[in-house]
């Protein structure tokens, strides 16, 4: 966990590099989702979120460059994540090519990380320190949701790629679940704290390199 007690600090900057590159992102979300259901635009819609992938990246490693972290970012970052698996996720089951139960699971388990924040923040405590597996999960989904719409297609070709991007999905859901299961240990670890504004033991998580 983010103490949160204490006056303000360099990390409360709002106007960054990073999240300018941040807000940018956040305005391709209903662009792509329009492409995906409007036109059906699917190069377009992937360019968008090839884009949006590219710029996750850069604004991560201009935070660390330019020493320009904040707790604005460390929120907003995170959220426009979500947003765009959201979107693809909206996207691709209306089209049918995704199941709605995935959908269902996967918002479920951020609607329950969001109360567990809301929780959190009445003790003191800021966002979860991330855990690395989760952008991993995050990561394999984004290259997940731009290959299920170049698969979807009647030629033998997208039916290979079609056959990748399922691999990708499900790969992505379970990891994306099991990040989640690491969050709500965070949480429990917050919660057995003897009083509000006392940083939680400091908990790590080994996963062999993966990260998100």
């Amino acid at each position: 966990m983010h103490d949160t007690v204490g006056p303000p600090t360099d990390d409360d900057r709002l106007w960054t590099v990073p999240n300018a590159l941040s807000m940018l992102r956040l305005a391709g979300v209903p662009l792509f989702l329009w492409l995906m259901l409007g036109p059906e635009a699917d190069g377009w819609a992937v360019a968008v979120l090839a884009i949006g992938g590219f710029t996750d990246w850069l604004d991560g490693k201009l935070a660390r460059v330019l020493d320009q972290f904040s707790r604005f970012g460390a929120m907003l970052d995170p959220a426009v994540d979500r947003l765009y698996i959201l979107a693809a996720l909206v996207g691709l089951a209306a089209r049918d090519i995704v199941p709605w139960w995935a959908v269902v699971a996967l918002v479920a388990r951020d609607v329950v990380l969001a109360g567990c924040v809301f929780v959190l923040r009445h003790r003191g405590y800021g966002p979860f320190e991330v855990v690395y597996l989760g952008k991993a999960a995050t990561f394999v989904l984004l290259y997940a949701f731009p290959l299920l719409l170049l698969g979807d297609g009647p030629s033998p070709a997208e039916a290979v790629v079609g056959v990748v991007a399922y691999a990708f999905a499900v790969w992505g859901v379970a990891l994306y679940l099991w990040s989640g299961l690491l969050y709500l240990a965070q949480f429990r670890l917050a919660l057995r704290c003897p009083a509000p504004g006392v940083p939680a033991p400091a908990t790590r998580f080994d996963h062999g390199g993966a990260g998100g």
